[in-house]
């Protein structure tokens, strides 16, 4: 489910910047909340195993 939120949000990013200027600040900031997320994801798996 993770993964699927980071490619819409990346293909939604990249929509933004490509082609519509209107609203890049709130696309880009969505981007980055998805990669803090990943982290924190990626981090916590590793400490349970």
């Amino acid at each position: 489910m993770l993964w699927v939120v980071a490619v819409l949000l990346l293909l939604l990013w990249l929509v933004g910047v490509l082609v519509v200027h209107v609203g890049g600040a709130l696309i880009d900031l969505l981007l980055v909340l998805a990669v803090v997320v990943f982290i924190a994801n990626l981090v916590r798996s590793r400490r349970v195993v």
